[in-house]
């Protein structure tokens, strides 16, 4: 049976087209009060009256993180109306069918990273969406995945555009970027807290590709962009770093990036990419525990989802 007729017959839902954590009540500081209080009473002629206090400061050690590692970061609106005519998550958009899809399309990434039901997969909250050609719905998918894991209640999110060649995640958010990924294994002096654009999805970070250079598929297959990828990885553990990577196919950066994944999330056009085509791509990702398999574009049937996925595992 081929990889394409083993997704068709173990669907799920899946789908694929193309924030903020809680806050406690301030606490007011008693033993001020108290203090206050008996300063009142020593002083017989004065009425006894109660100062408001200023209330403490509730400081999270994740946000002493990050404004020490990205307090550099740029601050950028997501235009949400443009996503909602993609037909893209959206935050703030009532529940939809997309959304739904998507919502279990990301549970079993989440369990495999953090060990949630099961055991945790090493590198697990490193995920690479990919595919064997181009045009398959890949960043698309990416960044759907991303928004709807941002929704989490627990678990911020790093989108990182790593399709140099063709970067669409700016296009899709309607954000702007002048510097990024390339631009920090290029320029040894520029931080990554520099090029990091936070937005208006309140757990949910952007690293756009940068600048096109002309050895772009040697800075990402280098030794800096393994350390950048371990550093990313290893500093925030309860972030689930997303890349949009090249077509596998298309370039052959994507399959030294795949080394360093858990994961792996292959995007697979409906009734167009080839049998051939996808072992091919499946070929070039076996050093990764965890492939994930999405098929994408299906033909809407009567009485089925109008997109469908499939999560396998390859390699190991």
């Amino acid at each position: 049976m081929s990889i394409i007729e083993k997704a068709a017959g173990k669907i799920g839902t899946g789908a694929p087209r193309p924030p903020a954590g809680g806050t406690g009540q301030p606490q007011q500081d008693a033993s001020m009060i108290e203090n206050a209080l008996a300063k009142q009473r020593e002083k017989a002629a004065a009425p006894l009256v109660a100062t408001p206090v200023e209330p403490v400061r509730e400081v999270r050690l994740e946000d002493e993180t990050r404004s020490r590692d990205e307090g550099s970061s740029q601050f950028q609106s997501i235009n949400l109306a443009r996503l909602h005519r993609m037909g893209v998550v959206a935050p703030d958009a009532e529940k939809s069918q997309i959304a739904e899809e998507f919502r279990i399309i990301k549970r079993p990434l989440i369990a495999n990273a953090f060990g949630q039901g099961a055991a945790r997969v090493r590198n697990g909250n490193l995920i690479m969406v990919t595919s064997s050609l181009p045009g398959e719905g890949k960043s698309f998918c990416a960044i759907n995945l991303a928004i709807s894991m941002a929704m989490e209640m627990d678990r911020t999110v790093l989108l990182i555009d790593a399709d140099v060649a063709k970067p669409r995640v700016p296009e899709y958010l309607g954000i702007h970027a002048d510097k990024g990924l390339l631009d920090v294994l290029q320029d040894k002096d520029l931080k990554l807290s520099d090029v990091l654009i936070k937005t208006d999805i309140a757990k949910l970070t952007v690293l756009p590709a940068g600048r096109t250079y002309k050895r772009a598929t040697e800075l990402l297959a280098s030794a800096a962009m393994t350390r950048l990828v371990e550093d990313i990885g290893n500093r925030y553990p309860d972030r689930i770093i997303l890349f949009d990577s090249p077509p596998l196919l298309a370039t052959s950066e994507s399959s030294v990036l795949a080394t360093h994944m858990g994961q792996i999330v292959m995007v697979v056009e409906a009734e167009k990419t080839s049998q051939e085509a996808v072992r091919e791509a499946l070929s070039h990702i076996q050093s990764c525990e965890v492939v994930g398999m999405l098929l994408n574009k299906t033909t809407p049937t009567p009485g089925a989802d109008y997109y469908y996925g499939y999560y396998g595992s390859y390699g190991k």
